[in-house]
């Protein structure tokens, strides 16, 4: 098998004012992306992983990195490194969805502290790129990746995408 991923990031803004002479205008744009070519180098993934979830009322899962996903051909996936994760909340969530703090073996990746968390509301993403080395993933002592429903009463459904080495 052959990887490759194609990673984007946009925020454009126009910001528009009054003036005796006109109308003032600025336009603003941020656009980052990044090509990640097969293997196992700077720039270059090996491995990805896709799935659309859904969480119980105030339930929570913690995804094994090192073992416990299956790739769409049926191969589980052993990862040694995450290069980019990117999860969305769907829209249509009552909840937050919570992404990371694991309990024990967490996985650090982009968080300074194994209880740091982010928090997506109905419809928020996060995007997180690491090209070089990509972040480290150890079996065991650092392979889990928690996402939770950040409330009771409703599920919450989210997208998520993982690129990494194996």
């Amino acid at each position: 098998m052959a990887l490759v991923t194609n990673i984007a990031g946009r925020i454009r803004t126009t910001l528009t004012g009054t003036a005796d002479h006109g109308t003032p205008r600025f336009d603003g744009e941020l656009d980052c992306g990044l090509r990640l070519e097969d293997g196992s180098g700077a720039n270059q993934a090996s491995r990805a992983w896709h799935d659309q979830r859904s969480l119980g009322a105030s339930a929570a899962e913690e995804l094994d990195l090192s073992g416990g996903l299956v790739d769409e051909f049926g191969y589980a996936i052993v990862f040694t490194a995450i290069k980019a994760l990117m999860v969305r909340a769907a829209a249509g969530n009552t909840n937050d969805v919570v992404v990371g703090g694991a309990s024990a073996y967490a996985f650090l990746g982009p968080f300074a502290e194994s209880a740091d968390k982010l928090v997506l509301p109905p419809g928020g993403f996060v995007l997180l790129v690491h090209p070089d080395a990509g972040w480290t993933v150890t079996s065991s002592p650092g392979d889990l990746l928690r996402i939770a429903n950040g409330g009771a009463g409703t599920a919450v459904t989210y997208d998520i995408v993982l690129v990494g080495i194996d």
